[in-house]
């Protein structure tokens, strides 16, 4: 299993005042978009990576803080959906310090990301051109959060990954490279028995 990741960005996050609802919404991840991950790669979430992990309980916190819970799938206040953009979230912001708080910087502009922490499940990596470029298919989603700034802290863990990937396909390169040798040596055994019999052969005649 992979360690914990964080990703997001600026991808605006917009409040919806209703009675005495007052809901945040906005996008924790667009598929098919590009990000550069430090200088080591590109990295982009593919449709679907969602899917499954959404069904179970996730929680809304502010700043990836798990002291400050601001929304529960299992409670209904926070609601994730994937849709053709990406993973949507809303949030039925609480009357609590951080849920007043938060709500008063987002009306004002001064907030206006969201992200996400997860674990990689499904993944795979290009690298036919300059830059590697890793796609997440699949993930374990713990928490969304609204965020001042985007989470891409934790390079190392798809550094890591990304030498994993190329640890793997030089392993199954050398396999092939010895199961390539061990068909060539077999078919110049099978030559040279073929040879020998019919050497053996022209000898009786």
């Amino acid at each position: 299993m992979t360690e914990l990741e964080k990703r997001g960005g600026n991808l605006g996050v917009e409040t919806r005042a209703g009675g005495d609802k007052r809901t945040l919404t906005g996008y924790a991840a667009v598929f098919n978009s590009d990000t550069e991950i430090g200088d080591y790669f590109v990295e982009r979430v593919a449709p679907g990576a969602f899917a499954d992990t959404i069904k179970g309980d996730i929680r809304a916190l502010v700043d990836h803080d798990w002291g400050r819970v601001i929304g529960r799938t299992k409670s209904g206040t926070l609601r994730l959906v994937e849709d053709e953009r990406g993973l949507k979230v809303e949030v039925d912001v609480p009357n609590t310090t951080d849920g007043n708080d938060l709500w008063e910087l987002v009306e004002r502009g001064d907030l206006s990301g969201m992200s996400f922490g997860f674990r990689v499940t499904k993944q795979s990596w290009d690298e036919t051109g300059d830059t590697p470029i890793r796609t997440i298919e699949a993930v374990d989603l713990y928490e969304v959060s609204a965020v001042a700034f985007p989470a891409y802290d934790d390079t190392s863990i798809g550094k890591r990954d990304l030498e994993a990937a190329r640890a793997e396909a030089g392993k199954a390169k050398a396999d092939d490279e010895r199961k390539r040798q061990n068909a060539l040596a077999a078919r110049r055994r099978i030559a040279e028995r073929e040879a020998a019999s019919e050497n053996k052969f022209r000898r009786i005649t």
